[in-house]
């Protein structure tokens, strides 16, 4: 018990940095998201193909390799220098950008036209339609499925540790290393993971049903 006490405010600062990374990561990827669904479903073929390349690409790579390719591969270049952090932010954000244009274009088609037919006829243009009819209804059924890949990417960012970003997995290592108490650290690490992801789900499940309500 002692070690695990000893341990634990550096966990915590791990913890504090997986965190960071993930809220600003989910939220940079689910614009990109939108922005690719959008682009999905324009009727400019050639913006169809930038999206359908850009998530095939994305869906068709390993995480790690993403992170190499950003972290060592884009930083060779004379031009480009990014830090541990923000290599590691850029790659959950597109990782996790690619899986949201997914989502959110199949959330979309699942409206039925009628609903755009509607809007269009009491005179509501396409973005005002997107806005305020589409979406709206498109986010409660995808609420799940986003869920579960923010959950997905979270513990992707356990990875980053391998490009040297002090985070929970990272700090793990450290407190493994340093104890020799490799089962009680990696055992609360596990534990501090899962209060996390436990904790997105009731959040998941409270919004649901907020939605539902209305």
């Amino acid at each position: 018990m002692e070690t695990i006490l000893a341990a634990l405010p550096y966990l915590l600062e791990g913890l504090q940095v997986t965190i960071y990374i993930f809220l600003i990561a989910i939220i940079l990827g689910f614009m990109i998201g939108m922005i690719m669904a959008l682009l999905r479903l324009a009727p400019i073929k050639v913006l169809n193909w930038i999206s359908r390349i850009f998530v095939d690409a994305i869906r068709g790579t390993p995480f790690l390799v993403q992170l190499f390719f950003i972290y060592f591969g884009l930083n060779s270049l004379p031009w480009i220098s990014f830090d541990s952090t923000t290599a590691g932010i850029i790659t959950v954000a597109i990782n996790a950008g690619a899986y949201f244009s997914e989502i959110i274009r199949a959330g979309i088609q699942s409206i039925d036209k009628g609903q755009t037919e509607a809007a269009r006829s009491i005179g509501l243009t396409s973005v005002q339609t997107m806005r305020f009819i589409i979406l709206p209804q498109a986010f409660r059924r995808m609420l799940p499925t986003i869920t579960n890949q923010s959950i997905i990417s979270l513990k992707d960012t356990s990875l980053l540790s391998i490009i040297g970003i002090a985070d929970l997995t990272q700090q793990g290592e450290i407190q493994a290393s340093a104890t020799f108490e490799a089962f009680k650290i990696w055992l609360t690490v596990g534990v501090i993971y899962f209060v996390i992801i436990y904790c997105l789900s009731l959040l998941a499940n409270f919004l649901e049903r907020r939605f539902e309500l209305r």
